[in-house]
């Protein structure tokens, strides 16, 4: 029996979500160890890739589950949440059809950035990115630049080929909450850094430091203005929707 489960976790504690030769510290490998104590040994399929540093709160994955625990989908959360405390936690399990994938299934998936503009106390500093003198409306802006469907050949972190560089952005939109300001990016996919290149653009933008006919050009293939990462502090897989 296939499920799918719906996780949260802190990427503070972890080098990215996929697995890597080079370390154990992935939320992949914990997920792998954590199922094998349970008797699970099927593949563990995630919706995408978070890069280090980068937190979920409804990551995605999908596994097949053995017949002893078919019958106990409430038992087996309680004991996944044992093992993976306290850096993982899964949400809610349930069982899909056998052809469900968690990766070429999901029609959309959406980023959240959490900004602040006051200094973080050492209890926020890894989940919330510092911004001083946010313009809310001039963020919003240049964010509308990158809605709709475009090339973003320079507007994604080098290093491996994604195939097509084709993406659609259905909307973003930048919200004020307590003192935070949100910032969202929903699209039916993103590439390796994508949200990460587009909100450092946004934020250049909002400095002076770069333009929107600047970044018209960039996302039109036509000249690369800036190759810079915003900090993964702050950044959020919040939902993926099928």
């Amino acid at each position: 029996m296939r499920v799918k489960a719906v996780l949260a976790y802190d990427g503070s504690a972890f080098y990215g979500f996929q697995s890597q030769t080079t370390t154990s510290k992935t939320v992949a490998g914990a997920l792998r160890r954590s199922a094998e104590r349970l008797g699970i040994h099927s593949p563990i399929v995630g919706s995408g890739r978070t890069d280090r540093g980068v937190h979920a709160t409804g990551q995605i994955i999908h596994f097949d589950l053995p017949s002893h625990w078919q019958n106990d989908l409430t038992k087996l959360k309680t004991m996944f949440n044992r093992l993976l405390k306290p850096h993982i936690q899964i949400k809610t399990v349930t069982p899909v059809d056998d052809a469900f994938h968690a990766r070429f299934d999901a029609k959309k998936r959406i980023y959240r950035y959490v900004l602040k503009e006051r200094q973080p106390s050492p209890f926020e500093m890894p989940y919330c990115l510092h911004v001083p003198d946010i313009d809310a409306q001039r963020l919003q802006n240049t964010l509308k630049q990158f809605e709709g469907t475009h090339d973003f050949a320079l507007f994604h972190k080098k290093g491996s080929d994604p195939g097509s560089m084709v993406r659609t952005i259905y909307q973003t939109r930048v919200a004020t909450f307590r003192g935070y300001t949100l910032l969202y990016l929903e699209a039916d996919g993103f590439l390796r850094s994508q949200v990460r290149m587009i909100t450092a653009a946004a934020l250049q933008a909002m400095r002076g430091e770069l333009n929107l006919q600047q970044i018209k050009e960039q996302l039109k293939g036509r000249k690369q203005h800036t190759t810079l990462l915003a900090e993964p502090q702050g950044l959020y897989l919040a939902r993926v929707i099928y």
